[in-house]
């Protein structure tokens, strides 16, 4: 099974949300990046479009530029709704037939990734598992903490406290999120990590 842990960006919590961008990051570094030109700028608020908004390369992100220019692992895409599903399905199509999705507090991420993909969690290829790891809940469990109190927590410094390097890039891009998620879990998961990694 491979893990791709993910993160979106979006226009906010209304009824007819839309998707602003999307990191994917494999369990083996391959990484997919785009940005969606069809979002509904109205739905976003002032701290959208300061967060987010700002520090998408549509937007003139130098920083972000020369990182995607330098690094050969990642798959970029500026484009509506359906080029971006075009490329991203070309993308997982990659990862053999059992790929399971990894987010934060990831019942508004997943959904997101669903419609993108396919229109829905019912109509997702067979090779994708519908159903989405959720990282906040292991937060919760392996720091024996609740899952209110393990969503309060700055993943940074989470990351920081545990001695582990940030990624590169800026806090709310998408890729730079996703790339969080993957160093939180790995950590937790791999030799040495839980409690005793603490």
């Amino acid at each position: 099974m491979r893990k791709i842990f993910f993160d979106t960006e979006f226009t906010g919590l209304h009824q007819n949300t839309t998707l602003i961008s999307i990191g994917l990051v494999s369990d083996e570094g391959e990484r997919f990046y785009a940005e969606l030109t069809d979002y509904d700028e109205t739905q976003c608020d002032d701290w959208i479009t300061k967060n987010v908004l700002d520090h998408l390369l549509l937007s003139g992100n130098t920083e972000l530029e020369k990182e995607l220019e330098e690094d050969e692992l990642t798959t970029r895409v500026i484009g509506n709704r359906d080029d971006v599903r075009t490329e991203l399905l070309n993308w997982l199509d990659g990862f053999g037939d059992d790929i399971q999705f990894v987010s934060d507090v990831c019942h508004y991420d997943m959904v997101l990734l669903c419609e993108l993909i396919s229109d829905g969690a019912m109509l997702l290829p067979e090779y994708i598992n519908p159903f989405c790891h959720d990282l906040c809940q292991d937060i919760s469990m392996i720091l024996d903490i609740s899952e209110k109190a393990a969503f309060d927590i700055s993943r940074e410094q989470l990351l920081t406290d545990r001695g582990i390097d940030l990624p590169k890039g800026q806090k709310h891009n998408a890729l730079y999120d996703a790339e969080v998620i993957k160093a939180i879990h790995e950590d937790f998961f791999s030799v040495g990590g839980g409690k005793t990694g603490r």
